[in-house]
């Protein structure tokens, strides 16, 4: 009742306050901060305005006739009836005006699909419910998830400034370079897009579509997955930021250091704890949305992991429906979404927590083993 008395008021404050109410609204596009993004409000800008002269001079000159030749007047109404010069005026002039229009709208899409001569290509695949970046040619990639917390989610906090916009490692890209975006996605169709780079473009799978930016200013810029992808489609944000150069640099560098020595962490002796620690955070991150932080589930979707059987029974179960998924479930495959160390950590953390206690250890060298068996 009190959630309905809530709504029913700010109806209410919208309906008696309408100026509080739409403080924020406008009635326009916002230019944007990429040359495509200022081309379309240029575009959008001059078609409106040829449309406002076309209903000036029409609505104009109607209502002018209807009024200068009413019949109180004593007017008779003219025949244009197979009036050849009235015909010709009203299909050239149409024609002329589309004309008109058409060439500056077709220059925009031209340079919108204009994907050569890049200077940084990332590949992006969309999953449920999360965005995977992959820098082409630099070897490393990593996830960009949700950052907003369950609590605010919930409502057990107050919801922060970018709700449901913010993540935990966004795109990043250099200022003033063309960044080429090969777009895809491993379960259902998504769409990335970011209204300030005039940027829409569907993530389909087994497809490969192609969109390009270049960023002018430095400066965190926020979007959303706009395709209804799953019931968490509302929690898939896009977050980039746009550096200098010489930033961006030292970034990459970081990155591919990274990236090298996740690779080697496949081949360390890992403790119980280690593994732990870094599963809860691994769980917190890929699995929590689904089976709940306390293992809990939301059956029969969501099966519960606390004292399940796939949780506290056959060790080989549990890695192959990690890696590989669970046809004809949300149950997804996590073999490409995480490394073989945070496999092993995930799947050690899940046979331990919640009172489990199996005292199971998988390390990320049998993860290894056992993807290159398959």
């Amino acid at each position: 009742m009190r959630v309905h008395a809530k709504r029913a008021g700010a109806l209410l404050g919208g309906l008696v306050f309408p100026t509080w109410s739409m403080a924020d609204w406008t009635m326009n596009m916002t230019p944007g901060v990429t040359g495509t993004s200022n081309d379309i409000f240029s575009l959008h800008m001059t078609i409106l305005w040829i449309c406002v002269v076309i209903g000036v001079v029409v609505f104009g000159v109607m209502f002018w006739s209807i009024f200068a030749h009413r019949k109180s007047q004593g007017h008779k109404p003219a025949n244009f009836h197979e009036n050849t010069m009235v015909e010709i005026l009203w299909t050239i002039i149409p024609f002329v005006i589309l004309v008109v229009m058409a060439i500056p709208a077709t220059a925009t899409l031209v340079d919108m699909y204009d994907t050569t001569e890049s200077e940084v290509d990332i590949k992006v695949t969309g999953y449920q419910w999360k965005w995977q970046y992959e820098y082409v040619d630099q070897e490393f990639g990593y996830f960009s998830n949700l950052a907003t917390p369950r609590d605010q989610i919930d409502n057990r906090q107050d919801k922060g400034e970018n709700y449901l916009l913010e993540v935990d490692n966004p795109l990043i890209v250099p200022v003033g370079k063309k960044v080429r975006l090969l777009l895809t996605a491993n379960d259902v169709i998504h769409s990335w897009w970011v209204p300030e780079f005039g940027i829409k473009k569907d993530a389909i799978p087994g497809f490969i579509n192609e969109a390009w930016f270049r960023v002018d200013e430095p400066g965190t810029y926020r979007g959303q997955c706009t395709e209804l992808c799953g019931k968490d489609h509302g929690f898939m944000p896009i977050v980039v930021e746009a550096v200098p150069e010489e930033e961006f640099t030292v970034w990459l560098a970081e990155q591919k250091a990274a990236a090298e020595k996740e690779r080697e962490l496949t081949q360390k002796d890992w403790t119980m704890d280690e593994l732990m620690a870094r599963g809860e955070k691994a769980y917190q991150t890929a699995c929590a949305a689904c089976h709940q932080p306390d293992g809990s589930g939301a059956p029969p979707a969501f099966p519960a992991l606390k004292g399940s059987p796939i949780a506290t029974g056959d060790m080989t179960a549990h890695i192959d429906i990690v890696v590989n998924g669970k046809s004809g479930t949300a149950m997804q495959a996590f073999g490409n979404q995480l490394s073989e160390v945070d496999l092993a950590a995930v799947i050690t953390y899940e046979r331990n927590a919640w009172g489990n206690n199996t005292g199971d250890m998988v390390t990320p060298k049998e993860i290894l083993d056992y993807k290159n068996q398959q």
